[in-house]
């Protein structure tokens, strides 16, 4: 049976989760439901706001009132992130620390291949201070939208706004690609983080690192398999090779 394009869309917009963390003014709550309701976005993720729900929030929000009551309060990044199998950080500077950066145009394709089979998150950070290097370590992708040099700062609700038209216009405009079998699709969020730790706790038992010391090696480690886009099953794949070094290492 042929799936209907404008079901196709839906879906894939519907996967989009747009994660606000630690927001200070429930003002930018509210402009940020209101941006994604123009764009077809639903899925609206809080990571400890500060104030949450607010008046000021709904009176921003301008009719988006829908994206504030189904909006999801996390205690943490990770929580907010888990059933997402490929994460986006917005950031307002370029980063030197061998994260892969990309901008609004191949960001949100990315976004869109992705979101056609499973839930994709884009991680704003705080007014003030963006996100840390330790939450950036969480996304795939460093998304930077370029912006003039001398006034380079960006509301949170408009940099919502300007990925979120970048995604409705690409999406409308046809711009998808079929959807993977289910074995292929991209591990989500937290199997990585699985399969990492899985990982890392190997690598510490060959001695081949220390994990109290070796933070940016650890860094470097877990680019590499950005980099590789790992499917589920190579998830399992390498899993499977960690728990039979993990056997041998244990008869000894």
């Amino acid at each position: 049976m042929k799936v209907d394009e404008n079901d196709e869309n839906s879906e894939i917009l519907a996967n989009i989760r747009i994660v606000l963390v630690e927001t200070s003014h429930p003002g930018n709550i509210g402009a940020t439901a209101r941006a994604m309701k123009n764009m077809g976005l639903s899925d609206l993720a809080l990571v400890q706001p500060k104030t949450f729900p607010s008046a000021e929030a709904t009176a921003r929000a301008s009719g988006a009132d829908d994206i504030l009551a189904n909006a999801q309060v996390f205690d943490s990044l990770q929580d907010a992130l888990e059933p997402c199998q490929l994460v986006l950080g917005a950031s307002a500077r370029i980063r030197h620390l061998g994260w892969s950066e990309v901008g609004p145009k191949d960001g949100c394709e990315l976004t869109i291949k992705a979101a056609k089979s499973a839930p994709v998150g884009l991680v704003f950070g705080r007014e003030n201070s963006g996100l840390t290097n330790d939450e950036l370590e969480l996304c795939h992708h460093l998304l930077h939208i370029p912006t003039n040099p001398a006034f380079s700062s960006l509301n949170v609700a408009s940099a919502v706004q300007v990925l979120s038209y970048e995604i409705y216009s690409a999406v409308i405009g046809k711009q998808v690609i079929d959807s993977p079998k289910a074995e292929d699709r991209p591990a989500t969020s937290e199997e990585f983080e699985g399969f990492f730790s899985h990982l890392l706790n190997t690598l510490e038992k060959t001695e081949f690192l220390q994990l109290y010391k070796t933070k940016r090696l650890q860094q470097r480690i877990r680019r590499v398999f950005y980099r590789s886009a790992l499917n589920r099953t190579e998830v399992n794949i390498l899993r499977g090779i960690l728990t039979a070094i993990n056997n041998k290492l244990d008869l000894k």
